[in-house]
């Protein structure tokens, strides 16, 4: 089982020092990945409901909260470690160019060794994508052909691509990932992002708990599609109750991610050597799971 941690560009790590502290200490204790999350703006009174939380509001309705550029503050990261990896869990997909996405992507994974997951999703806030000029009622459609295009211009000698949305053809962009390209994790907690990870996903991550209904309907869809499910890599959150972690192990969960604000039991913020070493504890008791 691989440890990450989630989500590292909120509360006091959208600041450079404590965010820098966290994710080196993330990296002696043996954390494989740092997670981040993507808000370009929040729109303050919004009416979209938030899917994750009873009230409807992310954040406790906190509309003004500091929350740094995922792959600048990841680029700023990979500069300050040496092998922790860094993933967007998620990255609002079709709010972005996926050539300029590309771009900034492959810019990353080359300079930082390989050390990039990029997780998209669909995202919720109309909002937001009001607010940013992007298209928000075929999102989904956007998502998978910005999915093909972003691959295309990552893997291709020549890349050329022409869908409903994006259209290139002979478009060098370079330099290329130093993976030989960079693994799309899909991210949701729906059937929908389940189905899309199925057919074009490298990983899954439903962000909230591990349903197995949904990791079922991924390895079937990738077998529909002529996929090898076994390829497609799970990640979890931490479970409240930690002897939970075999089940997950047997569900299939290869990553779990603690978050790096409060969990009983643990410390509420990586920021000293007692709390490295007892983050390291709970990797060590699991290191055989």
């Amino acid at each position: 089982m691989k440890f990450g941690l989630r989500y590292c560009n909120t509360g006091p790590y959208a600041h450079a020092a404590a965010a820098e502290e966290l994710v080196q200490a993330g990296e002696a204790a043996g954390f494989d990945t740092a997670w981040t999350i993507e808000h370009t703006v929040v729109p303050a009174n919004y009416a979209s409901t938030y899917p994750y939380s009873a009230s409807g509001k992310m954040a406790d309705g906190e509309d003004d909260l500091d929350l740094p550029d995922p792959l600048i503050w990841m680029a700023y990261m990979a500069g300050v470690t040496s092998t922790i990896r860094f993933g967007t869990a998620v990255m609002i997909l079709p709010q972005h160019s996926p050539v300029v996405t590309a771009k900034q992507v492959a810019t990353l994974d080359h300079l930082s060794g390989g050390r990039v997951l990029l997780g998209v999703g669909v995202g919720w806030l109309r909002e937001e994508f009001d607010a940013i000029g992007a298209s928000f009622d075929d999102r989904g459609a956007r998502t998978d052909e910005y999915i093909a295009a972003m691959r295309e211009l990552w893997t291709a000698e020549s890349p050329t691509f022409h869908g409903e949305y994006i259209n290139f053809d002979n478009t060098f962009c370079r330099p290329q990932p130093a993976q030989a390209s960079v693994p799309i994790i899909i991210g949701g907690d729906s059937k929908v992002a389940a189905r899309r990870a199925g057919r074009l996903g490298d990983g899954y991550f439903p962000a909230r708990g591990a349903p197995a209904e949904l990791f079922d309907l991924v390895r079937r869809t990738a077998e529909e599609h002529g996929r090898d499910p076994d390829a497609i890599e799970f990640t979890a959150a931490l479970p409240d109750d930690l002897d939970d972690i075999e089940k997950l192990a047997r569900l299939g969960v290869s990553r779990l991610t603690v978050p790096v604000t409060s969990l009983t039991g643990l410390p509420t913020a990586i920021n000293s050597p007692d709390d490295v070493g007892r983050w390291a504890e709970i990797i060590e008791r699991y290191a055989e799971v």
